[in-house]
């Protein structure tokens, strides 16, 4: 089956909501004093996390360079075949071949014939679409709700969602998240195609599509691409592709090349303050603050390593 086709089936999924959950705006009391700015001056240096180069994936297309994390805490069968995939060099050579509107970017392999090896990858996983919650998983508690699930928040950086009760927890479909390609049969996906989510979240994925992991830099270069005329946002001719260069894990790229980001903990109180400042706006420019936030439209604060200046 091809990538193409794979898509087709995950993309003409309809999802019904029969039921939404609702917050009330916080009482004046609760409204805070700081406004997010504020609340990030009050970070310390233990407030931030250093993003490893083992999880970072650089991927350098024509147009620029795109910087992603891999998440091992949710996916580690998932990830652990996409750096097999990195270290043989699968990706090298390959193209960006959809780009839907309002929806996602993928990248891969579409031919049927003479495609390319995909080495000593394994072919298939189990889906990683959930995990265990046991009592130490980092999660910030999103107290707004959400409507696809009974509990989100915020773990390792990561937008998740779940039900606790059951003792089951995701990643959510949020705009920089990646995920993996799958067809038909639900362990048909291993890492050799992925996409960004370029758009609104289409959170209706969620607990149908591995998430590995996000993009935190050079999203614009996915997300910005000409739209694809076919079905689904695929490129109607292998000329629209956009050529991916090289990937490689952080580990691997020169020193010089390795960008050192760091992202706000989100399991610290700055980051609970943060969240109750960007749940209502306090700044002047704000007529009527929402007094809600929706768990996609949080972006974790990221800032360059202070103390590994890029080069």
């Amino acid at each position: 089956m091809t990538i193409k086709s794979t898509y087709l089936l995950i993309s003409s999924a309809l999802l019904t909501l029969s039921a939404c959950q609702t917050s009330s705006v916080p009482a004046k009391a609760e409204i805070p004093e700081m406004n997010s700015s504020q609340v990030l001056e009050t970070a310390t240096a233990d407030d931030w996390r250093d993003l490893k180069q083992e999880n970072l994936v650089y991927m350098e297309l024509d147009n620029g360079t795109v910087i992603m994390e891999l998440a091992p805490e949710f996916a580690p069968n998932h990830v652990a075949n996409i750096k097999t995939l990195v270290n043989e060099q699968y990706f090298d050579g390959l193209w960006v071949i959809r780009s839907q509107d309002n929806y996602v970017a993928q990248w891969g392999d579409p031919r049927e014939d003479n495609a390319k090896s995909q080495g000593t990858a394994k072919a298939e996983l189990e889906p990683e679409w959930e995990r265990e919650w046991p009592v130490s998983l980092p999660v910030t508690p999103l107290l707004d709700g959400d409507i696809y699930q009974p509990d989100a928040g915020y773990a390792y950086g990561l937008p998740v969602a779940g039900d606790k009760a059951k003792g089951r927890i995701g990643l959510a479909h949020c705009y920089g998240m990646v995920g993996v390609g799958r067809g038909g049969e639900i362990n048909s996906g291993n890492g050799s195609s992925l996409y960004m989510v370029t758009g609104h979240a289409p959170r209706h994925l969620d607990r149908n599509v591995t998430l590995v992991g996000r993009v935190y830099q050079g999203a614009e270069y996915l997300s910005t691409l000409p739209r694809g005329t076919e079905a689904l946002g695929f490129y109607a001719d292998a000329s629209e592709y956009t050529n991916i260069r090289s990937v490689r894990l952080g580990t691997d790229m020169p020193a010089h090349k390795q960008v050192h980001l760091q992202q706000l903990r989100t399991d610290t109180v700055v980051f609970e303050n943060y969240l109750k400042a960007r749940r209502y706006r306090t700044e002047d420019w704000f007529i009527d603050p929402a007094g809600r936030l929706e768990l996609c439209n949080v972006t974790v604060p990221m800032q360059m390593s202070p103390n590994r200046p890029n080069q």
